[in-house]
């Protein structure tokens, strides 16, 4: 037989001729403290007998699913094979972000829990601005639907007994605009002015002041609150993102001493307060990169986190300078699929695979591949899941970074959907290079629904800047797009999807190609070239958002959903 599709694919796998004709049981266990990888196994199936070696618990868990993997593919009648397998990073995890109004429900991240340590995914992180119930801060989280200390601890249990660590991330410096519109937190906020984004979005005040005592204190008993529900000893304080840092109360002191020594006494507090309490600090390091004249001067036993969501972004630079200073490092890349509706198919492989070459060339700890929720997480959970699977497979086995989209769709239907639908979802996820302006971590057609009739000039602007051409929002191309959308949703509507969750995974699908659809016949109404009446546009955007709430609330709680469906209105005023 051809070989086995493994996912991830093992290092080593040899055939041996002949098929195991029953295995109702395992023969043999054997744990060998001499095996040369923690969480290695040897998986030898033979006529008589299927055995294991393995140093660890860790490594025979592995081992037996890639025994489940193999009884999916051909049934117990298994081929005589020896399985030399480990993976080549310490740590492979995924960050899911359940602060962008999106905060799922427990069936969904035990359903998620299960299908990463089914992939041998080994470390999780829950992103977390306001979606926990802080004991001390109720006027945070009360609307939000958020994690009890109950379930974080339910969840911390199922993770350990699938040898996943499960890790707090909690924002401490920006993103804090969930806090801040508070009056009781108002006064830490750097400045109460509003700003706007790159992409042109009003932002409320997002960045504690740095310089007053106050912020720590209140970090204190965000991390007093939180991190004694998780077992695990890691704890990522994010760091992320601090827009106003420069501006008002910290304008002077960035002048005297420069934003990035301001940063990193801030990030220093941070990590006295992390470990002062018996744990490894985590952090993003897109604001320290900038600086790295100042890299040396960060302690040896935190951990930076160096993101990048594009292919173009450039690990390697990145990972150079940290490996330099001997700053232990993750890198971590993106499942593509925020502010998309589905996944960017060649983008999220190409950023996948430049951060495990760069990884494995100046010895990164892990790989941490991130599923963010800009703009309202209005794609479904279902989209992460291609970036999620492409993951698991390179960070384990490096030499999978040749993955292309053909060669993922045959283990994408085999272990995650169970059909034959993949092909088809890896060519919508390919749609956005055919409206260019392929590097802005977004779709440009999710990313038209969101941007009303009058913003049009502006969106062109914007366009042009980010490397699009008339030729790709031209009403000939638009409707070409909107032509093989279509086709799309037929072959994913007839295709097979036997996964426990195939029928909502078919919907989810369906209804982001749909909405893509959408933008498109958007951007031919901003350009006086519909292909459909302006009142057909607005009934068909009721029936999308009706299906969005619907489809929401099947995975995630209803805290949020108001503040994400908000967004609709965009669209729905230009069809007034």
């Amino acid at each position: 037989m051809p070989d086995p599709l493994l996912l991830p694919p093992p290092q080593k796998l040899t055939l041996t001729g002949g098929v195991c004709s029953s295995v109702s049981s395992i023969q043999r266990i054997a744990l060998d403290s001499a095996y040369p990888h923690a969480e290695g196994y040897t998986l030898t199936i033979s006529p008589s007998a299927v055995s294991v070696t393995a140093r660890t618990d860790a490594g025979v868990f592995y081992a037996f699913a890639t025994l489940r993997q193999l009884i999916k593919q051909v049934g117990r009648d298994l081929p005589c094979v020896v399985i030399e397998d480990w993976p080549d990073f310490p740590v492979r995890g995924i960050m899911l972000d359940i602060s962008r109004d999106r905060v799922p429900t427990m069936p969904m991240l035990r359903l998620w829990i299960e299908r990463l340590a089914a992939l041998k995914i080994n470390h999780l992180q829950i992103y977390m601005e306001h979606t926990f119930a802080y004991p001390s801060h109720p006027d945070v989280w009360r609307d939000a639907s958020p994690l009890t200390a109950a379930e974080i601890r339910e969840l911390d249990a199922l993770c350990r007994a699938n040898f996943i660590e499960l890790v707090p991330c909690q924002n401490t410096f920006g993103h804090m605009e969930r806090w801040l519109k508070h009056p009781r937190y108002a006064g830490l906020a750097i400045t109460l002015d509003h700003r706007v984004s790159a992409m042109g979005d009003p932002r409320l005040p997002s960045t504690l002041n740095p310089l007053d005592p106050r912020s720590i204190e209140l970090i204190e008993s965000i991390f007093s609150e939180l991190a004694p529900h998780f077992s695990s000893k890691s704890f990522n304080v994010s760091a992320d993102e601090p827009f106003e840092l420069g501006k008002g109360s910290t304008e002077s002191a960035v002048a005297q001493r420069g934003k990035g020594k301001v940063y990193l006494d801030y990030l220093l507090a941070l990590h006295r307060l992390v470990t002062s309490r018996g744990h490894k600090m985590l952090f993003w390091g897109d604001i320290i990169i900038h600086y790295p004249e100042l890299i040396p001067e960060l302690p040896r036993d935190l951990i930076a986190l160096d993101w990048g969501y594009e292919a173009l972004h450039d690990f390697d630079s990145h990972a150079a300078i940290y490996a330099g200073a001997q700053v232990p490092f993750y890198l971590c890349p993106g499942t593509s699929s925020w502010c998309a509706l589905i996944a960017s198919t060649d983008n999220m492989l190409d950023n996948i695979r430049k951060a495990v070459r760069a990884g494995r060339t100046h010895g990164a700890l892990g790989i941490l591949t991130t599923d963010w929720g800009d703009n309202g997480h209005w794609q479904p959970p279902s989209s992460s899941l291609p970036g999620i699977a492409a993951a698991a497979a390179m960070c384990w086995n490096a030499a999978s970074a040749a993955l292309t989209a053909q060669s993922l769709a045959p283990l994408l239907d085999l272990h995650i959907y169970e059909g034959n639908v993949a092909a088809h979802i890896l060519a919508l996820g390919n749609l956005y290079q055919r409206v260019g302006a392929p590097h802005i971590n977004a779709n440009l057609l999710a990313y038209a629904l969101q941007r009303s009739f009058a913003e049009f000039p502006d969106f062109k602007a914007r366009f042009d800047h980010w490397g699009g051409t008339e030729s790709d929002i031209s009403p000939e191309n638009l409707r070409s797009v909107i032509s093989e959308i279509e086709d799309l949703l037929e072959k994913i509507a007839a295709a097979v999807v036997n996964a426990s969750d195939g029928e909502l995974l078919r919907a989810e699908v369906l209804h982001a190609a749909s909405m893509l659809r959408h933008g498109a016949r958007r951007l031919l109404l901003m350009q006086n070239q519909p292909d459909v009446s302006r009142a057909q546009l607005r009934d068909e955007w009721d029936v999308l958002e009706s299906a969005q709430r619907r489809l929401w609330l099947e995975r995630s709680r209803k805290g949020g959903l108001a503040d994400s469906l908000a967004r609709f209105e965009i669209a729905r005023s230009d069809y007034q």
